[in-house]
């Protein structure tokens, strides 16, 4: 497998997959929280990544914070929160290279494109699997967590995470399959040699 479109499809999948990472990233939304007050006023909470936001105050502070959030029984959620921002940086990080792979393979040669694949699937496992694991963590802080209780829920930011790994992934699947089922692509024709001549004119 060495087609163009295969890697030109892929491209624009993992453009999606990134841009999809990067916004789960910046929206304050992972964890929310909706109820309403005793005078029928909505009440908003949310937890991003580094940011919570409140309808009570109206405004976002930086989270977690370590002296007012992280003291305590708390010291075990701030790591573990902590390290699923660091693991999601780390695989913007990871899905960037795969981009620069990408385009180093549809601009390079038939040679290129016969082996980048290899380099291509490995960084977009990588990124598919620590986003996995970061989802995997923030599932298990809203069922373990007592700060979570009835009411709160996994919000847009958790499941932007979820998508954006699962096409990472669909499309190692994709790219794993277009080797074994597409057939070689054509190159260029080996010039034969000449062929001496004989004494007398004939081949």
């Amino acid at each position: 497998m060495t087609r163009r479109y295969v890697y030109g499809v892929g491209l624009w999948i993992t453009l999606a997959a990134t841009a999809m990472t990067i916004a789960s990233i910046v929206e304050p939304k992972w964890l929310s929280f909706q109820n309403t007050s005793s005078t029928g006023e909505p009440i908003h909470y949310s937890y991003g990544l580094h940011r919570v936001c409140s309808s009570i105050t109206g405004t976002c502070k930086h989270f977690p914070d370590t002296y007012t959030d992280c003291t305590g029984s708390n010291r075990s959620f701030c790591s573990m929160w902590r390290t699923v921002g660091f693991l999601m940086s780390f695989a913007v990080v990871i899905e960037f290279a795969s981009l620069i792979s990408y385009a180093v393979v549809l601009l390079g040669g038939k040679q290129k494109r016969d082996n980048g694949w290899k380099m291509v699937c490995g960084l977009l496992v990588v990124a598919g699997l620590v986003q996995c694991v970061s989802m995997a963590v923030v599932a298990f802080l809203y069922d373990h967590d007592d700060r979570f209780f009835e009411g709160w829920h996994l919000d847009s930011s958790w499941i932007l995470c979820t998508v954006s790994w699962s096409v990472l992934l669909l499309s190692v699947a994709g790219l794993l399959a277009a080797v074994w089922a597409l057939p070689e692509e054509g190159g260029y024709e080996l010039i034969p040699p000449p062929q001496r001549l004989r004494v007398g004119g004939e081949a």
